[in-house]
């Protein structure tokens, strides 16, 4: 029983990755495909950054209430999609980007 949580746990962990990098695709355009590139040469490299900043970010963006650099625009029509699942295993993807 122990063996099977345990893989569970990690299989729902590989789910949420292959869905954060799923959801990532749209981004790759702007980010890169690794978070490596400044969006339209305005904003941070995202190689990394920790999943709550992200999470609050992209909550933001979808709001329409966070407009870092003028791109709250753009970014808002690009998370208008994404549910509180999909932010969280975007936000986790970048999290892990090397």
């Amino acid at each position: 029983m122990k063996k099977f949580a345990i893989s569970m746990l990690f299989a729902g962990t590989t789910l949420l990755m292959a869905d954060g990098a799923a959801a990532y695709a749209k981004c790759v355009a702007c980010h890169g495909a690794n978070g490596e590139t400044a969006a339209m040469g305005k904003s941070a490299i995202i190689t990394g950054q920790d999943a709550a900043k992200t999470i609050e970010q992209l909550n933001g963006y979808k709001a329409g209430t966070l407009n870092v650099h003028g791109m709250g625009g753009v970014m808002k029509g690009q998370v208008a999609s994404y549910d509180e699942a999909t932010i969280k295993a975007v936000a986790e993807y970048i999290a892990a980007m090397k």
